[in-house]
């Protein structure tokens, strides 16, 4: 089987309705075979978020476990892995085991009678992160027409999350309800939460919200004021320096997820 019957338009019509309803998946790609194998390089698959193959094929049944797992550390991680299957006694020669990582690559045991060796590249592909601006203030209208340039996807109320997107909420009513949208976002279970504000705003806002029972750490980890310090004056600077803030608490995330 070649790569072009693998890119069929099932595979890509499979991956647009995973992307249009905010599921994880990714693709595997063979880069690299030796010795007997089914399939060759080229060959391509769609997994869900399961590890399950959804579209495509990989060969047989010799390297499905470890697809498997690839994929299920690609997406939990959010970066790319590369995984060798390999009969035994090569790991041996290489000075490897099954399970082990050695420069980025990951072996594991091919047990199959054909003896081939499968290298195979997988991409995970995560929810676009989602963005909530509370609020309808020049901030919050700046900032919700320049995030999704930054592929963000942008909403006035947080929607249903999953356990692999990223959800941040940017609480931007200055002056107009905010005590209530602090409550409401800090309540929603979101990753990260700011508040465009004075320091001594917030600080007011912060015990009233203790007082009300909230639970203090909690309020302490809101980021307030909302941005990186770029001097920033106008709300469209403003805007600019909570979306680069929220690139950098987004990347954060990702590596800590990796440690």
């Amino acid at each position: 089987m070649t790569s072009t019957g693998v890119l069929s338009d099932d595979l890509v019509k499979a991956a647009q309705e995973l992307r249009a309803k905010d599921e994880p998946f990714a693709f595997a790609t063979i880069v690299r075979t030796a010795g007997s194998t089914a399939a060759k390089p080229g060959s391509k698959a769609l997994l869900s978020a399961d590890g399950t193959i959804l579209q495509g094929w990989l060969g047989g049944g010799c390297t499905r476990g470890a697809v498997k797992r690839a994929a299920l550390k690609a997406l939990q991680d959010g970066t790319p892995q590369l995984v060798s299957v390999a009969p035994e006694d090569l790991l041996a020669e290489k000075g490897v085991t099954a399970g082990e990582t050695v420069d980025g690559t990951s072996f594991a045991r091919n047990g199959c009678p054909s003896r081939g060796t499968v290298d195979i590249f997988i991409e995970p592909c995560l929810p676009i992160p989602q963005l909530v601006v509370m609020g309808a203030s020049p901030v919050a209208q700046a900032l919700s027409a320049l995030a999704p340039q930054f592929h963000w996807s942008v909403s006035v109320t947080p929607q249903q999350n999953t356990a692999h997107r990223q959800r941040f909420i940017v609480v931007a009513t200055q002056g107009q309800g905010d005590l209530d949208a602090l409550k409401a976002a800090l309540a929603n279970g979101t990753d990260w939460v700011a508040f465009v504000g004075s320091r001594r705003k917030f600080a007011a806002l912060a015990e009233k919200l203790v007082t009300a029972g909230m639970d203090q750490s909690l309020v302490e980890s809101v980021q307030a004021p909302a941005g990186l310090d770029l001097g920033a004056v106008t709300p469209e600077e403003i805007a600019l320096s909570i979306l680069a803030q929220l690139v950098q608490a987004r990347r954060a995330t990702v590596i800590e997820a990796q440690v």
